[in-house]
């Protein structure tokens, strides 16, 4: 068995023991799967090397010869250093999420085989390599997200587990369509082979691609793109999303933010865009807009917001259009920046919600007027929560700046550079409203009720496992990123740029 196989169905494995194991050891199980799932990350980027093209650490397996083609269906499971950086994200996420499910009591043994099953799915997103795979493991991380909302979430839970189910069903459908059509026409279920044929279609100079037709082309990658974008969340298919945080646990609202949300950032990069080069390019334009309109829009439903985690979850619509706008710009500094913006807004999001989570525990409500002055009752817990509030509005230092500026610097560099310009906006905005919730919840003078420190004290021993981790990696991005890019960037180098460029853009810088 190799290391991706069992870094994909160790969670599962667990899964299963929390079914047979007594109750009270499920949140042991889950911690440990979700240790020797990071354990096996961290070998695999001491493993893989970034010099090396294509993909590493490959395993093929007949699954369902015949279908299609004589080779049919394969499992069939790579990384290269794109997935190797959401694979480590996901570990990390996940681990600290087991951490802060740990004082979960409603259906303990439930709620982490859920937990389980879930990062199983999203584990097998980011190594599948055979298209009907890919798929199987995006719907399978489907189910367990809509019961962990609709059992363990706030009072709407069951109205928010719907409308994230059928906003992601709907967008699965559109996703199905192109996958079938791309795999009729190519005769093949292999990514990397489709890829391959996408670049020879562009080399040839034809405007035909992989489908043989221009036309059928844009309209693959446009249902590919929604179907992705549902789940970025892209404007406008992001209005399920800040229901989905507010009911969801704490816990999953990480997950959710932290891993989730990329899943569509990773499915652009390696499906939609290197599929069909042409139409992306055909589509910047149109891309560009919805990414500014979802910066700037997003800031500004944010700050408009009363309750703090849905201005949180508002953030990160705004946050993730810097994806989409690096994408659409399609210069090689753009891309690694949408990148990068994915793993750092993966940590940042989840010390956000952490701190939401932390203070909801206590105060057991979430109006931003209501607090005041909890910097000088909980020092610590303030500490943090200001590291992830200037971390996420763009302060050097922290790596939501390298993020931003990165993607600024490339789609300046892009022919969509307008809406760069307009995009800044959404900075000023972001800004705005983190400062003065800062002040509104953190440095105003403290209520009496939250100057009773055995009801309000300062963060438990779980809070700071939890919060510590995030807090450093989150630093580390900002101060040493190049640590980090190096992971990935030979192969957007190698592999997105040229495409772009070659399908006749002035993309590639």
């Amino acid at each position: 068995m190799s290391m991706l196989t069992t870094i994909v169905f160790l969670p599962l494995a667990a899964m299963l023991l929390c079914w047979v194991a007594p109750a009270r050891l499920a949140r042991v199980i889950n911690v440990v799967a979700c240790s020797a799932v990071m354990v096996l990350a961290v070998v695999l980027w001491i493993q893989l090397d970034p010099a090396l093209s294509g993909y590493q650490f490959v395993q093929t397996a007949s699954w369902l010869p015949g279908v299609v083609s004589e080779q049919g269906i394969q499992y069939y499971v790579g990384l290269d250093g794109i997935g190797l950086a959401l694979v480590l994200l996901t570990a990390f996420v996940s681990l600290t999420a087991a951490i802060a499910s740990w004082n979960v009591e409603k259906q303990v043994r439930g709620y982490h085989m859920m937990f389980l099953l879930l990062l199983t799915g999203m584990l097998g997103v980011f190594v599948a390599l055979d298209l009907f795979l890919f798929y199987v493991f995006w719907e399978v991380m489907l189910l367990p997200m809509y019961f962990l909302i609709g059992i363990w979430g706030g009072p709407r839970r069951q109205y928010a587990a719907i409308k994230f189910f059928l906003y992601t069903l709907f967008g699965s459908v559109l996703l199905l369509a192109g996958v079938i059509l791309v795999v009729l026409k190519t005769g093949s279920w292999s990514i990397p082979e489709i890829t391959e044929l996408a670049k020879a279609a562009v080399a040839s100079g034809g405007d035909g691609g992989i489908l043989g037709s221009a036309s059928l082309c844009l309209a693959a990658f446009i249902g590919m793109f929604i179907g992705f974008a549902v789940k970025i969340p892209s404007f406008p298919f992001h209005t399920w999303l800040p229901d989905a945080h507010v009911e969801a646990p704490t816990p999953i609202s990480m997950i959710l933010a932290g891993v989730l949300l990329k899943m569509g950032g990773y499915g652009l990069i390696r499906v939609a865009y290197p599929f069909f080069p042409q139409a992306a390019v055909d589509c910047g334009a149109v891309i560009s807009v919805l990414s500014a309109i979802a910066i700037v829009y997003g800031a500004f439903v944010a700050m408009a917001q009363t309750d703090f985690k849905r201005m949180i979850a508002y953030s990160s619509v705004s946050h993730m259009g810097f994806v989409t706008l690096g994408l659409a710009a399609g210069t090689e500094t753009a891309i690694n920046g949408a990148m990068y913006m994915m793993l750092a807004h993966g940590t940042i999001s989840a010390m956000l919600f952490m701190i939401v989570g932390v203070i909801y525990e206590r105060a057991h409500h979430r109006e931003i007027a209501r607090f005041g002055g909890l910097a000088w009752v909980m020092p610590k817990y303030f500490v943090f929560a200001s590291i992830a509030f200037f971390a996420s509005l763009g302060l050097p230092g922290g790596s939501g700046f390298v993020a931003e500026i990165t993607t600024f610097v490339g789609a300046f560099d892009g022919p969509h550079r307008l809406w760069a310009i307009v995009s800044l906006l959404g900075v000023v905005i972001t800004a705005a409203y983190y400062l003065r919730t800062l002040q509104r919840v953190y440095l105003l003078e403290t209520p009496e009720v939250y100057k009773d420190t055995s009801a309000y004290p300062d963060l438990s021993v779980r809070e700071w496992v939890v919060l510590a981790p995030l807090a450093l990696v989150t630093i580390y991005m900002g101060i040493l990123p190049a640590t980090v890019m190096d992971i990935y960037k030979s192969v957007v180098h190698e592999t997105l740029v040229p495409l772009l460029s070659a399908a006749g853009s002035r993309f590639g810088g």
